[in-house]
Parts: C-alpha cells; sequence; structure tokens
C-alpha cells in the first residue's frame, strides 16, 4: 500500500496576508504542514534544516507592493535554490505588476500567482502539480532500478545458457 508523503509548505509573508488562507486550505496534518516565516534569516535557515528532507518541498513566497523589494524576493528564491534545487517555487504578487514582477525574478518559478480572490485555488492547483511531479520521478528513479535489476539477471542468464550449452552438449 502506498504511503503517504508529506508536503512541507514554506510561506514567506512578511505581512501574514495569505498565510491563514493557506492553512484553511491545506488543513490535513498527515499530508502537509505548513509553516510561516516573517522574517527572510529563519527562512532560509528552517530551508538549509530541511534540506536533508526527501519530501516535497514548496515554497510559497509573497511579493511586495513596491517594485524597488523585487530585487530582495529574486535574491531569496536564487537562495533557496542554492540549497535544493528541488524545491518548488509559487510566487505570489500584485495583479497590474505582475508582467514586471516576471521581468525581475526569472530564477525557476514554477508559478506566478496575482493576489485576488482565487489566488488560494491556483496556489492548490500548483501544489498540487508539484506533488505529482515529485511522486513521478520518485517512481520514475525506482522504475529504472528495477530496469537495471532485469537487464542485469537476462545477461546473467544468457551468459549461464551459453555456459551451459558449451560443457553439456547433448541436453541441448
Amino acid at each position: 500500500m502506498a504511503k503517504t508523503i508529506k508536503t512541507h509548505l514554506l510561506c514567506y509573508d512578511d505581512r501574514r496576508s495569505f498565510t491563514e488562507d493557506i492553512r484553511k486550505r491545506f488543513d490535513d496534518t498527515s499530508r502537509y504542514q505548513v509553516t510561516s516565516f516573517l522574517n527572510h534569516q529563519d527562512f532560509i535557515a528552517h530551508c538549509e534544516k530541511e534540506k536533508e528532507s526527501k519530501a516535497c518541498k514548496v515554497a510559497i513566497i509573497g511579493a511586495p507592493d513596491s517594485p524597488d523589494q523585487y530585487e530582495t524576493i529574486e535574491t531569496l528564491t536564487a537562495e533557496i535554490k542554492k540549497i535544493d534545487f528541488k524545491t518548488g517555487l509559487i510566487l505570489l504578487g500584485p495583479p497590474d505588476k505582475m508582467d514586471e514582477l516576471k521581468k525581475i525574478v526569472r530564477i525557476n518559478i514554477d508559478a506566478y500567482v496575482p493576489k485576488n480572490s482565487n489566488s488560494v485555488l491556483r496556489v492548490h492547483n500548483t501544489v498540487k502539480k508539484l506533488i505529482s511531479e515529485h511522486n513521478i520521478n520518485i517512481f520514475r528513479k525506482r522504475r529504472n532500478i528495477s530496469l537495471y535489476f532485469l537487464i542485469a539477471f537476462l545477461v546473467l542468464a544468457a551468459i549461464f545458457i551459453v555456459i551451459a550449452r558449451f560443457r553439456f552438449p547433448g541436453y541441448f
């Protein structure tokens, strides 16, 4: 039976504007762990601590309204990807400045979500997509290992058949 993989949702929300909505949407504690941070240093420290975990990790970053602070978001996303490149990144920003945000912050963002009434639903769909991609990668690795063992067994069986053919030609 397949076990439930726990997903870590790391919210960087300096104004606490969307964290409670995220907590309400992902309320199943057996599948999701929602952690929120108010400052940059705690967020990075927690990402470094969770680096060794094999769980699916998604960072949800709330972009500020002023464009002069977008560079800090870009450095934050670069640090997250440097710590663990498998972490999914979702960037929440103001809807009227989303194009400008896309131009400035370009480092491997999985989804740009404008802050509006359905942003929590869009975040939920993106998290589900990232969980699916994480599971596909796990099953791809397992499939490849199984395939290697199968090929090794077939090669070994072929070698034994060839050796048996030369040592015991009467049986063939």
